[in-house]
């Protein structure tokens, strides 16, 4: 077994070509996953001279590591948006959404990029009946609002979807899409490069630095870079100098394996419909099928952080529940077990803005795939000026109360949504 992503250990070599160590351009964009890339790419292609600069390996941390779902919708039950919000600041949430999925559909066409990209929609699964009514809620303002093509699948519509019958219902929403989030890594810093900007990896940054109201100056161990923007796209509980934002997110362990190639037979038995799947507990599932037929199956397991020792805990707990799931693939070997960061916000939705003069986007929740990738456009509005509609855009963004950096009370979350998984 790997312990190793599978779209990272599956993803084409990518090959950056020599850059000048010091530079001065106009933006530099701190952070190499999805956020960063669509953020040079968006700015290189208007035209400004821009310089990426990762600490690790480009798409190494949350955009490598994920469930290779990229899905409209927010990280929060819509009908739960509508009361807390309102229903037109939940629509608009949505739709930005819809929005994404649509971004990231015209930039893989645009570039050509091969990341075996496929519209499959996705059904969230109820686990107990009255999960099944919360859907059915969810439904109906769905359907009055926002996503007129959203489904209601009672128990025997479902059973032409998924041959588990650990299920009550579900909700299908046809326009999630699947892709190889490895693949896209590698593409859109090919077309990053293509377009005139410069990637540098390995390259942890260790001071950011106001010269003057003119420019900026950002150190790393090997390189200086002067210019008069900067974006900070590492989200918020990654290294170097950004106390500020570690205090406002909070980050959470994702795990995930990834069984060794199923049968035809068993895919037929068990996916007919070929979806991406999320279950409906606090403490849930994600899972779906990989190009290669493996079955991707991650969640929480624990609210831990992700290092290796916790990883094949997670993973051990996750091997039990893809089989009490599907207690056909008993048998089925664990080819990758992996970990990776999900940076939460308190709310769960996105966080961008301006702080000290630093452009940022961040704190996607669990839904970033999509909408990392769509916050290349909005950050580059927001860097050259021009209004935005996205509607996170705020400068105001309080801390988390007691929290430093380290999430020390990560251990009671669990606690508290592994009671109400059991009462509700």
């Amino acid at each position: 077994m790997k312990n190793t992503s599978y779209w990272l250990d599956t993803a084409p070599t990518l090959s950056l070509p020599e850059s000048p160590a010091n530079a001065t351009v106009d933006t530099v964009v701190i952070g190499g996953g999805f956020t960063g890339l669509s953020t040079a790419l968006a700015l290189a292609k208007r035209g400004a001279t821009v310089a990426l600069v990762e600490a690790g390996t480009i798409g190494s941390e949350a955009s490598g590591r994920n469930g290779g779902q990229c899905n409209n919708g927010t990280a929060q039950d819509y009908a739960g948006l509508v009361a807390t919000y309102g229903e037109e600041k939940a629509r608009a949430f949505y739709t930005f959404y819809n929005d994404a999925v649509g971004s990231v559909t015209r930039i893989v066409q645009e570039h050509q990029i091969a990341c075996d990209f496929r519209v499959a929609g996705k059904i969230k699964l109820a686990a107990k009946p009255e999960h099944m009514k919360k859907l059915e809620k969810t439904h109906a303002a769905l359907i009055q609002s926002v996503d007129p093509d959203a489904k209601l699948l009672d128990k025997s519509a479902l059973e032409k979807e998924i041959g588990s019958g650990s299920f009550y219902g579900g909700l299908l929403t046809p326009n999630g899409v699947q892709l190889h989030v490895g693949k896209l890594v590698t593409g859109l810093a090919q077309a990053c490069v293509q377009a005139g900007a410069m990637l540098f990896q390995h390259q942890p940054v260790t001071q950011v630095r106001k010269l003057n109201n003119q420019s900026w100056q950002v150190t790393t161990p090997v390189q200086t870079l002067q210019a008069k923007q900067v974006v900070v796209a590492t989200g918020g509980s990654g290294p170097g100098p950004f106390s500020w934002f570690r205090r406002r997110i909070v980050p959470v362990g994702s795990f995930a394996v990834a069984t060794a190639p199923l049968s035809d037979e068993l895919v037929a038995e068990l996916f007919p419909g070929n979806r991406s799947y999320v279950t409906s507990k606090n403490i849930g599932n994600y899972f779906r099928l990989t190009p290669d037929q493996r079955l991707l199956f991650g969640g929480r397991a624990r609210f831990a952080v992700s290092n290796p020792k916790s990883d094949a805990k997670s993973g051990v707990i996750l091997r039990q529940s893809l089989d009490d799931m599907f207690p056909q693939l008993a048998s089925t070997k664990i080819d990758y077990c992996w970990g990776g960061t999900v940076d939460m916000s308190a709310d769960r939705l996105p966080k961008v803005g301006q702080h000290d003069g630093l452009f940022y986007a961040m704190g996607y929740s669990g839904h970033g795939v999509q909408m990392a990738v769509h916050m290349g456009e909005t950050m580059a509005d927001l860097v050259e000026g021009k209004p935005s509609h996205c509607p996170w855009i705020s400068n105001d963004w309080p801390a988390v109360p007691l929290h430093f950096g380290k999430p020390w009370f990560l251990p009671f979350v669990g606690l508290y949504y592994q009671l109400q998984d059991k009462l509700h």
